[in-house]
């Protein structure tokens, strides 16, 4: 790990000298907390960031659908049937799109040699929870019918993906489809959202100077749950839920992020609920490691390791 003199915090413990330019940058240029902006200029600013991303790698196939009225798109590594991901991108349940994300599930189809399947889901505040967690389960049902035709392997079901608000997505999708007996074949959560009250130690000891700010991370959950009181609804908040039954699941956290905790009670709840969990930390890691391997080296590791891990799990034998 690298010792770095970037930034006025000390970034010791850091993953590489790529990660502490990023995490420098990000310190020196403070800027206003996403509820003094508002919903529309932290949606202009990431749709900055999402233009200014690398293309992902190529693939042979990937096409744009529709599923009821939500727009999704389809990424194969091959002609031939895979295992199929549901992908859920991250973004507090405000931002993100089949744009923000399309690098990463291009690469998490060649890496995992999977067929991935990313939906657009509705965001709030317009659409507040559970809305995502209804248009998850819709995408499910539907890829379930149409496995042949989207170039899913009908012997190893559909599986759910997502990073951040996408995990909690996919986590509370999974309850929903365990209860209704058309349980998902598998989950893959990067630093997934756990805890609707954010209540864990580290949203406050690692919420200050790492790329998430404690104070964003509240504003994303208000709005996808305005009212306080429904913060600890298992419907929304997946570690105040019965987490057993679950299948099989990568999960990965970060050293530096708010969420790290949650996630990582989430992979001992669903453990001990009787799945089996492949836990994954990554020391000197941050928030939203997946998308920063443009910038780090170890970033880019890290994802590649997470995804041949997922592949492994999905592609074992039955």
């Amino acid at each position: 790990m690298t010792t770095s003199e970037f930034g006025d915090l000390a970034l010791s413990g850091v993953a590489d000298d790529g990660l502490a330019r990023w995490l420098a940058d990000i310190r020196r240029s403070n800027g206003p907390a996403n509820r003094v902006l508002g919903v529309h200029r932290v949606r202009a600013a990431a749709r900055a960031r999402d233009d200014a991303r690398p293309p992902g790698p190529y693939l042979p196939f990937v096409r744009n659908l529709v599923i009821g009225d939500l727009a999704a798109r389809l990424y194969r590594p091959s002609p031939g049937p895979r295992p199929l991901v549901i992908y859920l991108h991250g973004g507090g349940f405000v931002i993100g799109s089949l744009e923000s994300h399309d690098g990463l599930c291009r690469l998490l189809a060649r890496t995992a040699d999977v067929t991935v399947l990313a939906l657009d889901y509705r965001l709030a505040p317009e659409h507040p929870g559970p809305a995502a967690v209804d248009d998850a389960t819709l995408a499910f049902a539907s890829a379930a019918q149409n496995l042949p035709m989207l170039g899913g392997d009908p012997e190893r079901g559909v599986s759910l993906a997502g990073d951040s608000a996408g995990g909690a997505l996919a986590v509370l999708a999974a309850l929903r489809l365990r209860d209704a007996g058309t349980p998902a074949a598998s989950l893959l959560l990067a630093y997934p959202n756990g805890d609707m009250t954010l209540s864990e130690p580290s949203v406050e000891s690692e919420g200050h100077g790492w790329g998430l700010e404690a104070d964003d991370l509240r504003w994303f959950v208000e709005q996808w749950i305005p009212d306080p009181a429904r913060r600890a609804d298992p419907a929304v908040s997946p570690l105040q839920a019965d987490l057993t039954g679950l299948p099989p699941a990568v999960i990965a956290t970060a050293e530096h992020d708010p969420l790290r905790d949650e996630g990582r009670l989430l992979a001992d709840r669903i453990g001990a609920g009787g799945a089996d969990v492949r836990y994954r930390p990554h020391p000197g890691q941050v928030h939203g490691f997946l998308g920063l391997g443009q910038l780090s080296p170890a970033s880019a590791r890290a994802t590649e390791e997470l995804f041949r891990d997922y592949g492994a799990l999905v592609h074992q034998p039955a």
